[in-house]
């Protein structure tokens, strides 16, 4: 241990011969303003910026150079301009670049693309100047959109859906981009005495050929676009009234759906299925959504893994529904601890959790500066395997100085009984106190309490505590977790029970000057240390891993060399992938190699090697990708992960698995695309194609052909399951 913190004082100590002068500053006392212009006539949403009211507009052009080096001249300079009318706030945004056309960096079409290996350009609004929350709407050089709900720039949900319309033109300086974001999709604060507050706001865009990242207003390199403590104050709007603010989304769907065994069908349905979304934005604060029917058939299906650790696998939520504003219940955001986790809604209280259909949903949300107050109601209709259910969540949350909360939240889950299979009614319930703190620009504490109830009258308790600090240097933390046996979140996740995890650790991020090729260095180490709830001295595992290589270079193209020292107290029954481990404790290490090119290039590649001992034997793996876009309308990747396992387990047995995924994706433009994917999992035959083809007809408005098939023996199909879904969808803003 004292080996490990000599290592990290050292790395921390590298820093001063690198970045002397590129220090983290303060957010300002008083904000840059910049002054939105009503517009005289009617502004045509086409990307060229022709109109008069463009040029009455006043430029804005001061961005400030976060990448590669903070500071200094900018090679893509960028002018914004803000116009608005009775319903629209617009943005027109001349993107320079050196190259012109030749320039553009572009994966694909798709909608929430990647914006770390693509062009970008993006406005963040804080339109109620909580100073936590941002919502982002983003855009490239051919009109992909992008839109975010960020909170307190520590957690966001990329998959959130708002109304609004970009276009773009690309010419041979640079790329022109023409926003139109309606009133009706922002959440603001009512006028006083009819004069509305200003907005904060910040803008952002990235250069991808040259890595070359630029904000609006300055912010420090260690913190991202999000941080709307440094935004900007938008003044001179003038937004329309309240008024009737209503979204009606209904859907028609037909689905048919087979299941055989060898070549004999044992089960089809053919179903029609009608049902629906509305949102009524009471006023500019409240929101209340009702969903009736609920079927989610687009949403993107999850990826096979293969599981060798002894912790549960989280798989996110990809449920519009469920996705918006998710990032205000308590613990959202971390992969550990959830008492609330929307993802165990729709499934069976079985086993196998099999899904199961919702009847309704209905969502409240109300937040201004000070405070935010939710709730979420869903039921949930019985199976021939399970009895209905009802689940209940309410939240409040109060702000207080400039970037810190305190929050308290209750989920209750009621499920019926049900006499055909001798089921009686059950419920859990779960109350949790958490909070946030940024007592300085540079340092968060987060802080999460738990206890749950249920209805056979045992209590549980589950915690996070996470203290870090992260400036243009370095980056130091600490996170604790630790979940009784007795919790039980039924509406929640959890990684483990009877468990108490530690983690301290961090790492330097040193830019050497005299290596010009090294965009940053980040060498350093995390200490994982895991041991029981209830009995403190009983050691579950612990590991260090280390990182002295850890580089991004100037493409972005990366490097990582690691190695993580392991103990193992194997005192249960463990048995990963069918290999059962002798109960008695361990002793290995285990290294990782890997490298991926610059991503935003055309071919692209990635490779992981990951060999060591593990438990009484050895495990290599190795993990490789490849990507091919010759055009952004086109776009074919292929990834491969190989299980090699000599000599593990009480029958010393031998393992090798191996996963195979491809996926082919093409788009005319970005709102009609098709793509499609299949994995293969050697480990138990299974072979599974999803392919779907989906039209943007009108912003938001859907038609959806989805076409899936699951194979238990790919080669010889035992079973298979096949499923075919057209959906159409049509979105109506009142």
């Amino acid at each position: 241990m004292s080996r490990f913190i000599l290592f990290l004082v050292f790395m921390f100590h590298c820093t001063s011969w690198s970045q002397e002068g590129d220090q983290n500053f303060p957010p300002p006392e008083t904000p840059e303003e910049i002054r939105a212009t009503r517009t005289a006539g009617k502004i045509t949403i086409d990307g060229k910026l022709n109109e008069a009211d463009w040029q009455n507009a006043a430029p804005i052009t001061n961005f400030f150079r976060v990448e590669p080096v903070q500071g200094g001249t900018i090679k893509n300079p960028t002018t914004v301009r803000v116009l608005f009318d009775n319903s629209n706030l617009y943005f027109g945004v001349f993107a320079a670049d050196s190259l012109g056309r030749a320039g553009v960096r572009m994966q694909d079409l798709r909608r929430d693309f990647n914006s770390g290996e693509n062009d970008v350009f993006g406005i963040q609004i804080d339109a109620q100047n909580t100073k936590q929350y941002a919502a982002s709407f983003q855009t490239t050089p051919y009109g992909n959109q992008l839109d975010l709900q960020s909170f307190n720039d520590s957690n966001s949900d990329r998959d959130w859906n708002a109304l609004w319309s970009v276009r773009t033109q690309r010419t041979d300086t640079g790329y022109y981009a023409e926003f139109a974001i309606p009133f009706k999709s922002i959440r603001y604060d009512k006028p006083v005495d009819g004069v509305p507050g200003a907005w904060g706001i910040t803008f952002y865009r990235l250069a991808r050929k040259d890595f070359e990242k630029t904000v609006f207003p300055a912010i420090p390199q260690s913190f991202s676009q999000n941080r709307m403590v440094y935004a900007a104050k938008l003044t001179g709007l003038e937004v329309p009234p309240p008024s009737a603010n209503i979204r009606v989304e209904p859907y028609v769907l037909y689905q048919y759906d087979e299941n055989k065994a060898g070549s004999m069908i044992t089960d089809k349905s053919n179903d029609p299925k009608i049902g629906g979304d509305v949102k009524w934005a009471i006023n500019p604060n409240a929101v209340l959504d009702l969903t009736i029917n609920t079927d989610f058939a687009q949403a993107d299906v999850d990826r096979a893994v293969n599981n060798l650790e002894r912790f549960n696998i989280f798989f996110p939520e990809r449920r519009q529904f469920f996705l918006e504003n998710s990032g205000i219940w308590a613990g959202g955001g971390n992969s550990q601890l959830r008492p609330f986790f929307s993802r165990t809604i729709g499934l069976e209280n079985t086993f196998n959790a099999a899904p199961a259909p919702l009847d309704a949903g209905v969502r409240y949300t109300d937040r201004n500066e000070n405070r935010t107050i939710a709730a979420l109601a869903v039921r949930q209709r019985d199976t021939d395997n399970s009895p209905a259910s009802t689940f209940g969540v309410a939240r409040y949350m109060q702000n207080y100085g400039k970037e810190n909360n305190v929050g308290a939240m209750m989920t209750y889950r009621l499920d019926d009984s049900l006499s055909d299979l001798g089921v009686s009614s059950q419920n859990n319930t779960t109350i949790s106190i958490d909070g946030f703190m940024r007592p300085k620009s540079e340092i968060t504490i987060s802080y999460l309490l738990s206890t749950s109830l249920d209805s056979e009258g045992d209590t549980g308790y589950a915690g996070r505590l996470f203290a870090g600090a992260r400036t243009n240097k370095y980056y130091l933390g600490y996170l604790n977790t630790f979940v009784s046996n007795a919790y039980s979140p039924d509406m929640g996740f959890v990684f483990q029970k009877d468990v108490m995890y530690h983690s301290p650790g961090g790492y330097a991020i040193v830019r050497p000057k005299s290596l010009p090729f090294i965009r940053r260095w980040d060498p350093g180490a995390f200490f994982n240390y895991y041991h029981d709830f209830k009995d403190f001295g009983n050691f579950q595992q612990a590991s260090i891993y280390i990182f002295p290589i850890y580089t991004w270079f100037k493409d972005n193209s990366f490097v990582e060399a690691s190695f993580t020292p392991t103990w193992q107290n194997i005192n249960f029954n463990f048995a990963p992938l069918g290999l059962e481990i002798e109960e008695r404790e361990y002793q290995y290490t285990r290294f990782l190699l890997r490298y991926n090119t610059d991503q935003s290039k055309k071919l692209s590649g990635s490779i992981r090697y990951d060999f060591g001992n593990f438990y009484n034997g050895k495990r290599t793996t190795i993990t490789a990708g490849l990507r091919y876009a010759p055009l952004p309308h086109v776009a074919l990747s292929a990834d491969y992960e190989h299980n090699n396992i000599d000599d593990v387990g009480i029958l010393e047995q031998d393992l090798n698995t191996d996963l195979y995924t491809a996926s082919l994706r093409l788009a005319l433009n970005p709102r009609v695309q098709l793509s499609t994917f299949y994995q293969y999992n050697s480990f138990d035959e299974q072979g599974r194609w999803n392919v779907r083809f989906s039209w943007e007809y009108m912003p938001l408005s859907f038609i959806y052909l989805v076409f899936n098939d699951t194979q238990t023996d790919a080669f010889d199909p035992v079973q298979r399951t096949t499923q075919f879904i057209s959906k159409i969808t049509f979105l109506k803003q009142f």
